[in-house]
């Protein structure tokens, strides 16, 4: 191609414009802007300085060294050492849904590259590039990196960091010079390095700021970093971690990188956010599953660990229904010989000692409760003390002669062995096929050390062999609602979400660390992906103690359920599960379909999470006191995302126990309600209420005529 062509895409509330000559470079993405882009182009020609190359260098969609970009190059590799600063030139460049596929060739490398660029109407962008050798001669690939510019004015990032039980925390940090980067080396999307970034100007917010986010969509190793050139100009990269030797293209062979999501809003985080939500429900959850209700859970694990009896199973089942639940799922330990985390994985035969008549009782007696019956699986690990193991030690994910460390007594399965991969499938389709199982919790205990197929580096190829295991799974059963758990918050990105339903946010329950676990969680997914239970009072991540109160409203913003053993909680407890129980099945219409809204608060001390309906008519409000109020008089609750026009009718429909003990007087409309327009609740607002530290409140908003 000679003359350089503009390419605009366009969403509801971001434009991108790339120009496409020999190469393609994006010129803006941010806010739509009009007029005649071909005379425009002038406007944003660069000035060459001196002291550096005698012509402008521009930033590309795949930076190449070989044109002089000093910066990380999106493509790293060689033949033998030869090809390894590939210049790519544009050939084609062919529209596709929401936008375009540009394909580039080197022909002395022997090397086409084919970037696609989209941006759907939800403004949300999503890019990917292939790599195919041309030529004869392995071509051995380093590097494949998915490039994003940015504008000069960003000079901060929210980073994602977490453990174990402390997933989705932020933290900020500038970005004016050098850069930032995180790597996953896990074997897992990682509770530690979640595979996303959100980039700004200086002290952007929850309502305020240009914000552009980010988010890998990848379930194994990863790479993100966010760089300033000497120039000033700004790019974000996201890849995959290709270990030695994993990326090895033969003539006629390509690589592929998984999609990198993007989001640009002038309205700050929670403007980004939304994007983000809509294109999820539009685009990756399937349509069947967002018009059926969530059900609410009862999962078995902290309340019985290992310890099976059907019979008192069944009696936890009878309780759980009595309480309104609508699934209930039996969690590890079901199968022979388990009876610790230290043995039988891989061995996936019901237990018989503990089930002398089968399963089929139990999954009869849920169903005639009216409730969904769900089963636990771990399928890609294995126990050396296990009767798998015994059979096909060589079915291990390893590297032969070294004694790998194990993570919860167990290690992986390579996926990559054909009869180990058929084994698993044919165990997960047995119980599908023999039961009436609705729902699998897919669970995955450990980091993944020495991943090695035939001795040679191999998580990324693992990494597929997972996606092609759930994507067999789910065109046998297409019926059957898969959680991705993973340690809880260990594989949680997009790229899973196309093959769930769910994701386990946290193995803690505790009320007041997943008050910031889910916020955390609800920058990228709605909630009702986002598993949410009510944990035991005393709460076994942490041993803290929350009233029911707080830990009912905590799970109430996400796919609710109950992690606990009914049978032996008292009769007050109960009454309190049933309570949220109802609750969340009353507002769950709204949850699982209205506009998130993070709102600021005048006091650190207070997390508020709002759901708006997409017609403005109702909203409801949570108002959560995490730690002591930083003063005596708590401000002002000031609510975005109604109509202003409208007039509310605002009441307070939950409150703790001992609301109006703990102070002389609370504000008179938490009492007897009151009617505010929403102009008025936007820019004025609820005196607020004084709270204890660890409780909440619940406020609606409905419309009147």
């Amino acid at each position: 191609m000679t003359e350089p062509v503009l390419i605009n895409l366009t969403g509801k509330q971001s434009q991108i414009i790339v120009e496409v000559g020999e190469f393609a470079e994006i010129l803006y993405w941010g806010k739509p802007v009009q007029g005649a882009l071909e005379n425009y182009r002038k406007s944003l020609y660069r000035p060459v300085p001196f002291g550096r190359l005698d012509k402008d260098v521009s930033m590309t969609l795949s930076p190449e060294l070989g044109r002089g970009v000093f910066s990380s190059p999106g493509v790293e590799g060689h033949r033998d050492g030869l090809d390894w600063a590939p210049v790519f030139v544009v050939q084609q460049i062919v529209e596709i849904d929401t936008g375009v596929r540009i394909e580039s060739v080197d022909e002395l490398a022997g090397l086409s590259l084919t970037t696609e660029l989209c941006l759907d109407a939800d403004d949300v962008v999503k890019t990917r590039h292939t790599l195919t050798n041309l030529k004869a001669g392995v071509y051995q690939v380093n590097r494949l990196a998915n490039t994003l510019p940015l504008p000069a004015r960003v000079n901060e990032l929210m980073t994602f960091f977490g453990r174990w039980v402390h997933e989705f925390q932020t933290a900020r940090q500038p970005l004016i010079h050098g850069g930032y980067q995180q790597e996953n080396r896990r074997g897992r999307t990682s509770h530690e390095h979640y595979p996303a970034l959100i980039a700004g100007q200086q002290h952007f917010d929850e309502l305020q700021g240009d914000v552009w986010g980010f988010h890998f969509a990848w379930s194994g190793n990863h790479r993100m970093r966010a760089d300033v050139k000497a120039d000033g100009r700004r790019l974000l990269q996201a890849e995959v971690i290709y270990f030695a030797g994993e990326v090895s293209l033969a003539q006629g062979e390509s690589v592929t990188s998984p999609w990198l999501y993007a989001s640009y809003s002038d309205k700050g985080l929670n403007g980004m956010s939304q994007q983000f939500h809509a294109h999820v429900r539009h685009r990756i959850l399937p349509k069947e599953f967002v018009a059926k209700p969530r059900p609410i859970h009862l999962n078995t694990w902290e309340g019985i660990y290992f310890n099976h009896d059907p019979e008192y199973i069944m009696s936890m089942a009878t309780q759980a229904a009595a309480m309104g639940v609508e699934r209930f799922i039996i969690d590890d330990g079901w199968f022979k010989g388990r009876n610790d985390d230290k043995a039988a994985l891989g061995d996936w035969f019901l237990d018989e000692r503990k089930y002398p008549q089968g399963l089929t009782p139990v999954v009869e007696h849920v169903n005639q409760l009216g409730m969904e019956f769900g089963l636990w699986f771990e399928p890609e690990m294995i126990n050396k003390n296990s009767d798998l193991y015994r059979q096909h030690p060589d079915w291990l994910l390893a590297v032969e002669g070294y004694e790998q460390p194990t993570g919860r007594n167990q290690y992986v399965i390579d996926l990559q062995n054909q009869e180990a991969f058929d084994y698993l499938f044919e165990r997960l389709d047995h119980f599908l096929s023999t039961y009436n199982i609705a729902y699998i919790k897919w669970d995955m205990n450990r980091e993944v050390v020495q991943p090695a197929h035939g001795g040679m580096a191999a998580a990324h190829k693992q990494t597929q062999r997972y996606y092609q295991l759930v994507d067999k799974v789910r065109a046998k059963h297409p019926n059957v609602d898969i959680e991705s758990c993973a340690a809880g918050g260990g594989r949680i990105d997009y790229e899973v979400l196309k093959r769930t339903h769910r994701f386990w946010a946290s193995d803690n329950n505790d009320a007041l660390e997943r008050q910031t676990i889910q916020r955390g969680m609800s920058y990228f997914f709605p909630p009702e992906v986002m598993g949410s239970h009510i944990g035991a009072s005393h709460c076994h991540s942490t041993r803290r103690r929350h009233s029911i109160e707080f830990r009912g409203l905590t799970a109430l913003f996400g796919h609710m359920g109950i992690e606990l053993d009914p049978v032996k909680e008292s009769q007050e407890e109960k009454q309190g599960f049933e309570h949220y129980v109802k609750l969340h099945t009353a507002l769950r219409p709204l949850l699982h379909s209205g506009t998130t809204w993070r709102i600021p608060s005048e006091d650190k001390a207070h997390q508020i999470h709002a759901v708006v309906s997409q017609d403005k008519s109702q909203a409801v409000v949570l108002v959560s006191q995490l730690a002591m109020p930083t003063y005596s008089l708590s401000g002002h609750l000031r609510i975005v995302g109604l109509d202003p026009e409208s007039t509310y009718q605002v009441s307070v429909i939950d409150k703790p126990e001992n609301f109006n003990h703990i102070v002389a007087c609370q504000p008179e409309w938490t009492a007897s309600g009151c009617k505010m327009s929403g102009e008025w609740c936007q820019n004025v607002g609820l005196t607020m209420p004084i709270l204890d530290a660890e409780s909440a409140i619940l406020i609606e908003l409905k419309r009147v005529s």
